[in-house]
């Protein structure tokens, strides 16, 4: 079973200014003449870390990547103003620029999947490839499963400790719920609807490993920016229309596109990546059998390095 690239540091690193106030940090690793490939990472509002730079094979990709708009080291962290999908789409063409790359392979895994086949399809001519894992299609179908009906029915137990924070009168709108304390004054409302709501989607995506979500540590920084955002995108639906993706999607590029799916998946189901497939007859859709929806898998670690390795040979040959 393949394992990550060994650890490699970043050469250049960047702030760069996207305008209204924010500043996104960018990183470039690996080898500036090698294949341009950008890293999206998921939430809405997590971010980049050391080991998104291990997918690829140093010397073959020059490897980008950025915390997105209020996303850990990107300034000001938790910012929700002028902060949408169509702004990290702009930010995304403006690195681009930026870094003078002509087309780049996108890798995108999650809500990381979402963003970069918003990209492409905004703007087809730059991009040579994609990878996407564990796809989220933003639906208002993807958005309940997650936080009305469908993983509640798996991990029930766990859904009643997270519903136990909002009053009953609430619980016909969980994210709303969620949102209305997480912008509200009330500190100690804020925190518990941050912190309940992390607990949730920590537990959901973390139950295929062998200790679940216990060596998770606790920060409480971090769980309320990161919750704020992506509440934010939620509450307004990631600001998209309805089936975006999918109506808009004639506008992708005839360009190879690799999607992988773990079938224990009970963040992002499998079914989106599949309607995805469906609806992009030349892509190749992998399932991994005993992979859940973390890229740190040791089953999607194998996958997703055969599929970088494959998307070189396949881009220089």
């Amino acid at each position: 079973m393949r394992q990550l690239y060994p650890e490699i540091d970043c050469y250049r690193n960047h702030v760069l200014p996207v305008g209204d106030g924010h500043q996104v940090y960018v990183e470039e690793c690996g080898n500036l003449d090698g294949i341009p490939v950008v890293f999206l990472h998921g939430g809405p509002g997590s971010g980049c870390n050391e080991n998104h730079r291990r997918y690829f094979h140093p010397d073959r990709y020059r490897i980008v990547l950025f915390d997105q708009r209020g996303c850990n080291r990107s300034r000001p962290q938790g910012e929700t103003s002028h902060n949408t999908t169509q702004d990290l789409i702009n930010d995304l063409e403006l690195i681009r620029q930026h870094l003078a790359i002509n087309k780049w392979l996108v890798f995108g895994g999650s809500w990381g999947a979402t963003l970069g086949l918003l990209y492409t399809e905004a703007f087809p001519d730059q991009v040579l490839g994609m990878i996407l894992r564990g796809c989220f299609l933003a639906r208002q179908q993807d958005l309940d499963w997650f936080s009305r009906d469908g993983a509640s029915r798996i991990f029930p137990d766990h859904w009643q400790e997270f519903i136990a924070t909002i009053p009953v009168a609430e619980r016909s709108d969980l994210i709303a719920a969620v949102h209305s304390r997480v912008f509200g004054n009330d500190e100690d409302e804020k925190l518990k609807a941050a912190r309940a709501w992390s607990r949730w989607s920590s537990r959901v995506v973390t139950y295929t490993l062998p200790d679940g979500d216990s060596s998770v540590e606790e920060d409480i920084p971090r769980i309320l920016h990161e919750v704020a955002v992506e509440m934010h995108y939620a509450m307004h639906r990631y600001f998209i229309e309805e089936n975006r993706i999918l109506d808009e999607i004639d506008s992708l590029p005839d360009v190879p596109i690799t999607i992988i799916h773990g079938r224990r998946d009970m963040t992002c189901t499998l079914q989106a990546s599949w309607a995805l497939h469906q609806a992009i007859p030349r892509s190749e859709l992998h399932i991994i059998p005993d992979a859940g929806h973390l890229a740190g898998e040791p089953a999607m670690i194998d996958a997703l390095i055969d599929a970088t390795d494959n998307m070189h040979h396949r881009l220089t040959s």
